[in-house]
């Protein structure tokens, strides 16, 4: 399977978080991955499969 984020791409979420930003920026890759808001700046971690099927499109490589 093709990678097609990598460490510091700017994504797009299909659910907007809670401030109302669907960015993030990705901080950590990994089993897990770790994104930050780019509007609020709050950081979640996620599963990489829970974060493949929440993944609307990667707006910058």
């Amino acid at each position: 399977m093709e990678q097609k984020y990598k460490l510091d791409s700017i994504v797009i979420m299909k659910k907007a978080h809670p401030c109302g930003e669907n960015k993030w920026i990705i901080t950590r890759v990994g089993a897990d991955i770790k994104l930050k808001c780019v509007k609020c700046g709050r950081s979640i971690m996620m599963s990489r499969i829970d974060f493949d099927k929440k993944l609307k499109k990667v707006d910058e490589y």
